[in-house]
């Protein structure tokens, strides 16, 4: 079963959909995220967070903090400020 991820911004949703894998950098360390993970709630550092979709190309936005939900295979990013790389922040 995949990835359900939804990343969020203050204002707008910046990316929902499936993914196989989702990469973060936590303010302790990078994490990676595959189906079936152990439930994990854990503080967003500044930089790129990898999303690789089920199907399609690795989508990378960008941070500036945050946090992290992960239970039952949904993935919940939320940061006051995030951009898909390539299109600005609103």
């Amino acid at each position: 079963m995949p990835l359900q991820v939804e990343l969020v911004s203050a204002d707008r949703r910046v990316w929902s959909g499936e993914a196989s894998i989702v990469v973060v950098r936590t303010v302790d360390g990078d994490l990676g995220i595959l189906p079936g993970h152990a439930p994990v709630l854990a503080v967003l550092a500044s930089g790129d967070v990898k999303i690789e979709p089920v199907s399609g190309e690795v989508v990378t936005a960008t941070v500036d903090g945050g946090f992290l939900s992960v239970e039952h295979d949904r993935i919940t990013l939320v940061s006051d400020n995030a951009a898909i790389a390539g299109t600005p922040a609103r």
